[in-house]
């Protein structure tokens, strides 16, 4: 999207909210995903040494879619999955639920790393979309899905520009100011970019929960609360220590996602970075008639730190983003997640976006770590002679991505070359993140230069020209 060298401005979401209004939504709020507030099925810890064919190290998305897929290619093989704590408790059970077609993070920062390629990752990741809502269906599968489009929203009259273009270029439907608030009420809405098909919205750790059902009975062992420390790879087969039994193996995928690879030499390519999340209670009737919203599109604004929210099933309002924190150190910690001041800007930024809501209240706040790498999307590699398949850096758009990425490392594994393996995406690997301290300074300078562009009318300083000439520049 061109950015124009305008004046100065602040952004809508700098406007005042009542304090005691945010107090009072978020006073009763629990802190935890409101998706993973839900009973689920537990899997054991193995009770003794375990032999199989694949290991799957990771139960997330991209674990869960390659034991399933594996199962499935070669249904006499024996497959073990195996998860450090719950099988979707991770990242699988705390994003907004966005199935999203695209697999390089959007149009245009894919164009602009693979124009050469550009079309036919687009048609991949329809093809996978596709190919998902089949297979859910076909294995009956309980996800709450629902085809329902994305409404990208314009709150700054810069953003109306962006919109424009990426309509011209056949992305979606533009919308007019009337236009898009006759798709849902706010006043904070320019304009929209409305593609009906090139998204699904599911209820996440459903997905992650059924797609262990559907393994186990696929055959898939599944065993949790085990922790993967190692993979020696001396011998004939590869043996996996974890703080439990070992595991001997001929063949791994690592979907360790955001968590330090078991393989060292990759732990430079991603950092993570802390999402934060709110939900509503449900909506009353008359609540939902305020502010329409009958189409149930996922919605997300077009600043550089951006919102995304969307309706439940139960029509809660799921709402996040816009703040994306990195910490010192690259680690995954807890601690980082009870944010009160993020969480307070979260609910501003929701009653400046429907002030008519300002009866609606809060019931669930939560945070999670996004793995993230410098180009933005999915990352591939072999190690190990071949034996061992990995994937990371999924940055946010991985709820559809991660069954793409499952089948890339599977096909990685068979040895065949196959249309997916032969794309330069999977073939090249991103530029690694510096180490400590330069790892930091970096990361804070970018996100502070991103949040000063969205209060400049999207003017980009020298920082993120520097990084968008080097190919590492962030178009959210």
């Amino acid at each position: 999207m061109p950015r124009r060298n305008v004046r100065s401005v602040e952004t809508v979401f700098d406007s005042h909210v009542d304090p005691a209004l945010i107090h009072r939504s978020l006073a009763a709020s629990a802190q935890g995903s409101v998706w993973l507030d839900i009973p689920r099925q537990q899997f054991p810890s193995p009770s003794g040494p375990v032999t199989c064919d694949l290991l799957v190290i990771g139960g997330g998305y991209t674990g869960l879619w390659s034991a399933l897929h594996a199962a499935r290619r070669h249904p006499d093989r024996r497959i073990v999955l195996i998860e450090a704590d719950r099988v979707g408790w991770a990242a699988s059970g705390r994003n907004g639920g966005f199935v999203d077609a695209s697999l390089t993070h959007g149009y245009e920062n894919g164009k602009t790393r693979w124009p050469n390629e550009i079309d036919t990752l687009e048609a991949m990741g329809v093809e996978n979309l596709d190919g998902m809502q089949a297979e859910i269906a076909e294995l009956g599968l309980d996800v709450e899905w629902e085809r329902s489009g994305m409404l990208a929203v314009a709150t700054e009259p810069h953003q109306v520009e962006w919109l424009q273009d990426s309509a011209v270029q056949g992305h979606g439907q533009l919308l007019d100011l009337a236009q898009v608030r006759e798709q849902v009420h706010s006043p904070t809405y320019l304009a929209g970019l409305l593609s009906p098909d090139t998204c699904a919205i599911v209820n996440p750790a459903k997905l992650a929960f059924e797609l262990a059902r559907a393994c186990r009975e696929a055959g898939v062992e599944i065993f949790e609360h085990t922790t993967a420390a190692r993979i020696d790879s001396g011998g004939a087969a590869l043996r996996v220590h974890t703080d439990g039994p070992a595991i001997t193996c001929r063949q791994v995928v690592l979907a360790t996602n955001v968590f330090p690879s078991l393989l060292r030499r990759n732990r430079l390519y991603t950092v993570p970075v802390y999402d934060y999340v709110l939900a509503t209670e449900p909506l009353t009737d008359a609540q939902l008639d305020r502010i329409g919203w009958r189409g149930r599109q996922g919605i997300g604004d077009s600043a550089n730190q951006f919102h995304y929210y969307r309706l439940s099933m139960d029509n809660r309002i799921v709402w996040g983003g816009y703040d994306a924190v990195y910490h010192f150190g690259r680690r995954v910690d807890s601690g980082y997640e009870d944010r009160r001041d993020i969480y307070r800007r979260l609910a501003a930024h929701f009653f400046i976006t429907f002030p008519q809501l300002d009866d609606v209240r809060f019931s669930h706040r939560w945070a999670g770590a996004i793995d993230t790498n410098t180009r933005f999307c999915a990352h591939w590699g072999l190690a190990r002679e071949g034996r061992v398949a990995y994937v990371n850096g999924f940055t946010g758009l991985g709820v559809g991505a991660a069954r793409f990425a499952a089948d890339v490392c599977l096909d990685l594994l068979d040895g065949a070359p196959t249309p997916r393996t032969q794309l330069e995406m999977v073939r090249r690997k991103p530029l690694p993140f510096p180490p400590e301290p330069l790892a930091s300074a970096g990361i804070q300078a970018t996100r502070w230069s991103l949040d000063r562009a969205d209060h400049s009318a999207g003017r980009r300083n020298l920082l993120l020209r520097a990084l968008d000439a080097a190919g590492l520049g962030f178009d959210s």
